[in-house]
């Protein structure tokens, strides 16, 4: 290989130059196969009415011309939005590593004795900084609600050509996307398009069956039963004990059988389920096009174009570190569905059209550090960026809220186990 076609790693010098000048994007073609090797069976997610996401129909070349076949041609794996909720989650185990410095707000649920303690990050909120998760809660020292609080405020007048409190508080946003219809203007609350994008789809797809089956080594017979309900959940075989409904005993379930509560075999039965693919690919592209469109004014003054590309480069690092990290996680995506990259991950800048693109590797740590000396670079450049995380204060009503929903959410697996939940 010559030094001119050699892969690189990506500096901060050459992402700079990226930025600041008319490439387009960086992308990245990802080959993936399953973790239990070619032809293993993967289970892609389930969509209303337990649909997979298909997409055209399979060909395949008989007797001298293509022909359709039983299958799919493409099937989705990860979607776009499932995809960006992984990177900020590996963002967020970087975070708490100590590993990168990152504005973070919390709503911090403990000493409110519910029955479950939460802690939620802005990184793992739906809406990221304008879900109605923080506008419900407090500001720690200026005890306002925070959307009336000061940095609450700065998001109303947040928008394009002014995204200076949103670096500020919540950069990820301006990477991810955004939309704040929770907030004063709801539906027509400002709008921010994803920078970045990321995709798993497999190709060339045959749906495959599933079987469910149980043996009981107990070996209990359904005409051991009935089986009825009891008081506090339990069961009983005793009638006299049984819970009581216009005279009579109440059977567990509907018939009262011993699979209603968990006992016994369970028949075997098949269905369809799960894909065999020929090969996935993930897709990821970060729109330096789309990091061009914000604007970064300082101390309400226009901004300049040292301000603007100092943010969108380091904007840009944050989507290329977020998606570097989420990588090594090895696309574990659900239970039978890991995959793994057949090839080392590899990013291509699309500058001038007609050329060859440029390549370059980002490791683990090249992608920490790239971030980093572009963060600082902005903050060298007069950009804010909030240096501790913020703790919201839940306010009483959203305890309460959350309170009810846990206790109805326990209620409901009480009653599940009374009526009989087991397979059937």
């Amino acid at each position: 290989m010559n030094d001119k076609n050699e892969m690189k790693s990506l500096t901060l010098v050459k992402l700079q130059s990226a930025v600041g000048g008319s490439a387009a994007a960086f992308r990245a073609h990802i080959e993936l196969q399953p973790a239990g090797g070619p032809g293993s069976k993967i289970f892609p997610p389930t969509y209303d009415g337990g649909k997979y996401a298909t997409e055209g129909p399979r060909y395949a070349d008989i007797g001298g011309g293509q022909k359709e076949i039983s299958g799919y041609d493409r099937v989705l794996l990860d979607s776009v939005q499932s995809q960006a909720n992984r990177n900020e989650l590996a963002l967020l185990a970087a975070w708490e590593r100590g590993e990168l410095k990152l504005p973070v707000i919390t709503v911090d649920f403990a000493g409110n004795d519910l029955p479950k303690t939460l802690r939620i990050t802005s990184l793992e909120a739906p809406h990221r900084i304008a879900d109605a998760l923080l506008r419900d809660s407090l500001h720690p020292t200026e005890k306002v609600a925070f959307r009336k609080s000061s940095v609450g405020k700065a998001l109303d007048q947040v928008d394009a050509r002014n995204a200076t409190a949103l670096f500020q508080h919540c950069p990820t946003a301006l990477v991810f996307g955004l939309w704040d219809s929770t907030g004063p203007k709801g539906g027509l609350g400002v709008k921010f398009a994803r920078a970045i994008i990321s995709e798993i789809v497999g190709h060339d797809v045959q749906v495959g069956v599933k079987t469910s089956s149980r043996l009981d080594p107990a070996q209990i017979q359904l005409a051991a039963g009935p089986l009825y309900a009891g008081k506090g959940g339990e069961w009983t075989l005793n009638e006299t004990e049984a819970l009581k409904e216009k005279g009579k005993a109440v059977k567990l379930g509907k018939e009262g059988k011993p699979s209603e509560a968990n006992h016994g075999n369970v028949t075997p039965t098949i269905a369809k389920g799960g894909v065999f693919i020929s090969r996935a690919v993930q897709t990821v592209v970060l729109s330096l096009t789309a990091l061009r469109r914000l604007s970064f004014p300082l101390n309400s003054k226009r901004p300049t174009p040292a301000s603007d590309d100092a943010a969108r480069t380091a904007l840009a690092a944050l989507g290329l570190c977020a998606a570097t990290l989420a990588r090594e996680q090895n696309q574990d995506l659900r239970s039978r569905c890991q995959l793994f990259p057949t090839a080392p991950f590899v990013w291509e800048l699309l500058d001038e059209p007609g050329t060859e693109p440029k390549k370059f590797t980002l490791t683990h740590a090249e992608a920490l550090s790239l971030y980093q000396e572009a963060l600082a670079a902005a903050k060298k450049a007069g950009l804010p960026v909030a240096e501790a995380e913020l703790v919201l204060m839940p306010s009483p009503q959203l305890i309460e809220l959350v309170r009810r929903s846990q206790e109805l959410a326990a209620k409901q697996v009480e009653d599940s186990e009374t009526e009989g939940g087991g397979a059937k």
